[in-house]
């Protein structure tokens, strides 16, 4: 998501009377890879991009291949092999191990849709579902779907649309984002059916010293950051510079000026018992997966003793999303150690990994069909 962001920011910023760009987008991966499918990077025909689809190694030949795109406007898809140990040819002796299909599509000033959906995209609070066609006819060609809705059709087949439809709206519960082969009147077509997911939010409950750095970190990924306190002199601007919300709200009226959805992740750390007490009883009635508390875990215990005096029982469910003490044990002491700590954390539970090391991990980094070998794209929850 914080590609999306960037490369709408950064398609905005261009001067098309000056100008050409295109859109690069890992489309199909098999074996291993820096990025999983549904990475991009904006080209411009100055030798600038933004965002990327490899650690560093396939941007250089990609941004020669986009110039010609921006010639020709014509959409392209790419192979990279980076299987081979020799070095004398682009894609080989990379060291990653896998094949790449990346789909490079010239942008124009005048395609107002796709910058129109990109930064629904960037923006978006609920999942989207987009195929994209990127071998067969109609290469870059578009379907694009909300739970309720088509919002975008570009396909030249109807056939097409409605085989590829019902794969799409799968993606919102089996969230399985993948390249598939549909054959339409003899003709194959692969196209890439992924899941746009919002960007996860934060709302940190607490302005303290301690609060700045996890502000810092987490907008460092991209996600959009709430600061939230009952004392105005803890939530000043100059505390919490990148923090997209600031608000000073009583506890009574946290649902009221907060949307948390099941993207939210909250974070108490005001150091006032009370305060955070009463804020957990409020998000144990909202979709928060995740709500990570600062201090001992005898002060989370006291917390559901009062509970249980005051006949509030907590389930299997509550506890699996309360992490009482917050963060991972990684030896952290200082507020910015404990920063990465309370993120790694949360990065962990939204992506359903373990967080220890990968060194301990059984089998490949990215998930991935066992057939096919082919890597999914990382999804939220």
């Amino acid at each position: 998501m914080k590609d999306f962001k960037a490369i709408v920011a950064a398609y905005k910023n261009v001067d098309f009377n000056q100008r050409k760009a295109a859109l690069a987008t890992v489309v199909k991966v098999r074996g291993s890879s820096y990025r999983s499918p549904g990475a991009r990077m904006l080209i411009t025909d100055d030798g600038r991009w933004v965002g990327s689809i490899s650690g560093g190694c396939l941007e250089g030949d990609a941004l020669r291949k986009a110039r010609q795109v921006m010639a020709d406007k014509k959409p392209v898809t790419i192979t990279y092999d980076t299987r081979e140990e020799s070095n004398q040819n682009l894609g080989i002796g990379l060291g990653c191990n896998g094949v790449i299909d990346v789909l490079i599509e010239p942008l124009d000033v005048n395609d107002t849709q796709t910058i129109q959906h990109f930064t629904a995209f960037a923006e978006t609070q609920t999942p989207l579902a987009l195929a994209t066609i990127f071998t067969g006819l109609g290469v870059g060609k578009k379907l694009l779907l909300t739970q309720q809705a088509m919002v975008r059709n570009d396909f030249q087949h109807d056939d097409l649309t409605t085989l590829v439809t019902p794969d799409l709206m799968k993606l919102f519960s089996t969230r399985k984002s993948q390249a598939k082969m549909y054959v339409v009147q003899g003709i194959e077509h692969e196209v890439f059916i992924e899941l746009i997911q919002p960007s996860v939010s934060v709302i940190i409950f607490g302005g303290g010293f301690d609060a700045r750095p996890v502000s810092e970190l987490a907008k460092t990924l991209g996600w959009n950051v709430s600061v939230t306190d009952e004392c105005v002199a803890h939530i000043a601007p100059v505390f919490f510079p990148t923090a997209d919300k600031l608000s000073l709200c009583k506890r009574e009226f946290i649902d009221r000026d907060f949307i948390i959805t099941s993207y939210t992740a909250c974070i108490l750390m005001s150091h006032n018992y009370e305060y955070d007490r009463d804020v957990l009883k409020k998000l144990l009635k909202s979709q928060t997966p995740y709500i990570g508390i600062l201090g001992p875990r005898k002060r989370f215990d006291k917390m559901l003793a009062e509970y249980s005096a005051e006949g509030l029982t907590l389930g299997p469910a509550d506890f699996e999303r309360i992490h009482a003490p917050i963060g991972l044990d990684i030896g952290a002491e200082a507020p910015d150690e404990i920063a990465l700590s309370i993120v790694s954390e949360i990065q962990a539970k939204f992506t359903r990994r373990n967080g220890r090391s990968l060194k301990d991990h059984d089998g490949p980094i990215h998930q991935r069909e066992t057939n096919s070998d082919q890597v999914f794209k990382q999804v939220y929850w």
